[in-house]
């Protein structure tokens, strides 16, 4: 399985876990990322055939961004907006992303617990996501679960270190998708019971 990671942070540079993220993803077989930021920038222009191209050549997409007033950093809306054209995303002939995989990768400055019902934000992650998983949901994606890291406002070092094993083996596993893993099972029990029948 080939990733595409779409990182959209303002300077990466300065950032303390969507840098290491990037890095570590950046080191993935298998696996190209792209700062929207320095690639787009400061017009937020693309060059459409080429994102498209790579868009293509992937079967899993992620969104990576720190969360900006309940949404992503600008230069990710001013991706999808150029790159996510009508006739190539959505509409007649729109069909070009279909079957492949869409994820979003998040970090958030507020604790877990100020994302729910009664909480300082009122809504979770997945609710306040759900414009990612329209925009898949439009373009013939598979919207698999998002990583969301919370608290990175008070996190420790030793916490941002350790979030990375974990993302990795969240973005990059193969299975995400629980249709996947299932049609996986499924045959593995239908195997072991002819292999049974068999012995007996």
């Amino acid at each position: 399985m080939k990733t595409l990671v779409l990182t959209a942070h303002p300077d990466l540079t300065k950032s303390r876990i969507n840098r290491l993220w990037f890095v570590a993803l950046s080191e993935q077989e298998n696996t190209t990322t792209r700062d929207l930021t320095a690639i787009g920038g400061e017009t937020q222009q693309f060059d459409v055939e080429t994102e498209q191209t790579l868009l293509l050549a992937h079967e899993r997409i992620v969104f990576q961004f720190p969360w900006y007033w309940y949404s992503a950093p600008a230069v990710l809306k001013a991706w999808i907006d150029q790159v996510l054209s009508y006739g190539f995303a959505y509409g007649p002939n729109g069909d070009k992303l279909k079957g492949r995989e869409c994820l979003v990768l998040v970090s958030t400055g507020g604790p877990a617990e100020s994302y729910h019902a009664g909480g300082y934000n009122q809504f979770t992650m997945d609710e306040l996501l759900k414009p990612y998983q329209q925009t898949a949901n439009l373009t013939g994606m598979t919207y698999l679960r998002p990583f969301v890291l919370n608290g990175l406002a008070v996190a420790e070092e030793t916490d941002l270190a350790a979030s990375v094993p974990a993302m990795l083996s969240h973005v990059l596993d193969p299975e995400l998708d629980p249709k996947i893993k299932q049609a996986r099972l499924l045959k593995q029990i239908a195997e072991d019971q002819a292999q049974a029948a068999a012995i007996s």
